[in-house]
């Protein structure tokens, strides 16, 4: 058997084994996706008539500003999923269980191929129920083409490979699950220093590096032009390439604490 299918057939098991511990322990997954959905309910209906007028500069419009923040809140879906990865991956190297898998022949990368791709397919999970609260409570994308639709889940789905991969290293670095948790909520916190909720040029002229020259904002401009039609500009190219950074950046990183982890 060659290398390439000891190493897929490997990665299939480890990935079959991170989606029965997602199945048989799903409390984990709905807690983080509650602050996305909490949060898109609350500034809907809380402030959605409050914030639409800045948005538009017009009268009141819940629904313009449920069509602005949908774009943003499911990135945060994205960021908020991985989070789970980053304690899952902790709770392996301290449980004993990775060093039960060294011992075994095994094509030994499998075990972090399989948490990232258990970990992209329950994002875009999230990201399907969050849509799809977003569209029972109103939101619409009428004018956004088949050809733009795929293009934005590849956004998404490549955006949560990128994420993974440092959530990954973050669970690898971590002496336990609670300190995983912690050293992960940047990225949940992140989005919300982002254009998600209200444009980044309305913000203190201060904090809009901060808010601009982050992987999430163009990100979201991005998602947000192929869903709404709005202008994209060179957030594209630069989303793209946020994720191709951070990928290459949390693949070797953890790769290399991987090799080198005694524990």
């Amino acid at each position: 058997m060659s290398t390439l299918t000891l190493a897929v057939r490997d990665s299939s098991i480890m990935l079959r084994r991170n989606l029965l511990h997602a199945r048989r322990y799903p409390s984990l997954t709905l807690n983080l996706l509650l602050t996305p959905i909490m949060l898109l309910l609350l500034f809907v209906y809380i402030f959605g008539d409050t914030f639409s007028v800045g948005i538009t500069g017009g009268a009141p419009d819940r629904t313009a500003y449920l069509a602005y923040l949908v774009p943003g809140l499911l990135l945060m879906t994205v960021g908020s999923t991985v989070v789970g990865t980053a304690v899952s991956v902790a709770m392996d190297m301290t449980e004993g269980i990775i060093a039960r898998f060294r011992t075994m022949p095994i094509h030994r990368p499998s075990v972090l191929v399989g948490h990232v791709a258990g970990s992209v397919l329950q994002s875009v999970a999230s990201v399907v129920l969050v849509g799809a609260v977003a569209v029972a409570i109103g939101f619409r994308s009428v004018d956004a083409t088949a050809l733009e639709w795929l293009a934005a889940f590849g956004l998404l789905a490549i955006f949560s490979l990128a994420l993974t991969w440092i959530a990954v290293g973050m669970g690898l670095v971590s002496p336990n699950a609670e300190a995983a948790s912690n050293n992960a909520l940047p990225l949940i916190l992140l989005p919300l220093l982002s254009s998600a909720f209200v444009p980044v040029d309305s913000m203190p002229g201060w904090f809009q590096p901060i808010a601009e020259y982050q992987p999430f904002t163009p990100a979201i401009e991005t998602l947000r032009g192929l869903l709404l039609g709005t202008g994209i500009g060179a957030n594209g190219w630069l989303a793209v390439g946020w994720c191709l950074v951070l990928t290459v950046l949390g693949y070797f990183w953890s790769a290399s604490v991987f090799r080198r982890d005694p524990r």
